[in-house]
């Protein structure tokens, strides 16, 4: 063969299974759908280096900008220097590294729980969470604008999957109360939404699941180290902690690292070490990466001013875009600001345009949200400019 598709100089037709798949990423590019992987050849940070330009990035989940941050940096250099990089093995065999149980220690101890868990991502933690806690016997209610690793694992647990109406708690009762006959009744919900920016009704939430005897998860994933007066996430905030029967969290935004985590009672933590396959069957997180998360949460603990910051910059952000561009945000303050846009070739001419202008800010399309919903997902770090928010909402202004 002289090639991958010719046989002695003659070309020979193409496998029917790759012309399909050549016809299916040109309906993606001719829906504005295709997308591509973006190369950034700078440290994570409000600004960011893309083909040799600087731009304001928009778009990141590094909000309190600690994913370069010279305390977490350190921690990081100090862990390799003495444990090495990769854990080596899956937790249960020899992966389970003293920085693993000091920092499973340390979460426990911030969220106010008796045990916790470290996974290798919040994707796992949610796939671990649902497998063990959820079978053919129980009925799992989930929020439709839910992040699509809640979605996933309750899909695969087995049980009885119903979604309700986001934010549609009148739904979700007569959902619990039809569903008597199940061995165990779970409510599954972000709890600020990592698409639209608005928040959870927890207070509602816990009153459902103690009148049902239900299982309440909450995913702070976005709201950990940036909401509550220690920054433990909205339950802290919204004063419901002792009504929430497992959190699900990720090191990845706020603490600006990598990972996720489970906290909760111990008899849960221990069941989901024991048969949760997302959690057994991976390699444990390098502990270096434990030691980042550990020292993020020193700084989360020690430096409310971050937080603060980040919400009075996304204060001010969303009041100037609800005035200059007439947009209806939701009432609650977050550091997620939707702009929706809804034809996703129109968002992705928006998001060239600020491109163009110095803002990274991608065109946020289906399936991540629902047709005739692409939008521009802007998202703010603690180390913005205000100066440069406010040339944002002046170019939002004068785009055609």
């Amino acid at each position: 063969m002289t090639g991958a598709d010719s046989t002695e100089g003659k070309p020979v037709q193409m496998e029917t299974w790759r012309q399909s798949i050549l016809e299916q990423l040109a309906d993606l590019s001719a829906h504005g759908l295709r997308r591509g992987l973006r190369r950034i050849d700078s440290a994570q940070g409000a600004y960011v280096t893309v083909a040799g330009r600087r731009l304001c990035c928009l778009c990141s989940n590094n909000y309190l900008g600690l994913a370069n941050h010279p305390k977490v940096l350190a921690a990081v250099k100090a862990a390799i220097d003495r444990w090495g990089w990769g854990a080596g093995a899956s937790p249960l065999v020899s992966g389970h590294m003293a920085p693993h149980a000091e920092l499973e220690a340390r979460i426990a101890a911030f969220k106010g729980t008796a045990a916790a868990l470290v996974c290798s991502t919040g994707y796992q933690a949610n796939l671990a969470a649902l497998r063990a806690l959820a079978s053919h016997d129980d009925i799992v209610l989930i929020d439709k604008l839910n992040h699509a690793s809640i979605i996933d694992a309750a899909r695969g647990s087995g049980a009885l999957l119903r979604v309700f109406p986001h934010r549609d708690y009148a739904k979700l009762e007569r959902l619990l109360d039809g569903a008597a006959g199940c061995r165990r009744r779970i409510i599954v919900t972000d709890t600020l939404f990592s698409m639209d920016g608005d928040f959870a009704d927890l207070p509602r939430l816990v009153e459902l699941k103690r009148r049902f005897d239900a299982i309440l998860i909450v995913d702070e994933a976005h709201a950990t180290g940036i909401f509550g007066e220690h920054g433990r996430g909205l339950a802290e905030q919204m004063h419901v902690e002792d009504g929430i029967d497992l959190t699900v969290g990720t090191l990845s935004k706020a603490l600006g690292g990598i990972g996720g985590f489970l906290a909760g009672p111990a008899e849960v933590i221990d069941l989901i070490v024991n048969t949760a396959g997302a959690f057994i069957y991976t390699t444990a997180l390098p502990p270096a990466a434990c030691a980042a998360a550990s020292a993020a949460l020193d700084l989360v603990e020690a430096e409310p001013s971050r937080r603060q910051r980040l919400l009075a910059l996304a204060g001010e952000l969303r009041d100037d875009l609800s005035a200059g561009l007439g947009l209806d945000l939701d009432e609650n303050n977050s550091q997620i600001i939707p702009v929706i846009v809804g034809d996703a070739k129109e968002a992705v001419r928006l998001s060239q345009a600020l491109e163009e202008s110095g803002f990274l800010i991608p065109a946020i399309r289906p399936p991540t949200v629902p047709r005739g919903r692409s939008r521009l997902r802007i998202s703010l770090s603690a180390d913005h400019d205000k100066a440069d928010l406010a040339r944002l909402v002046d170019l939002l202004k004068s785009l055609p």
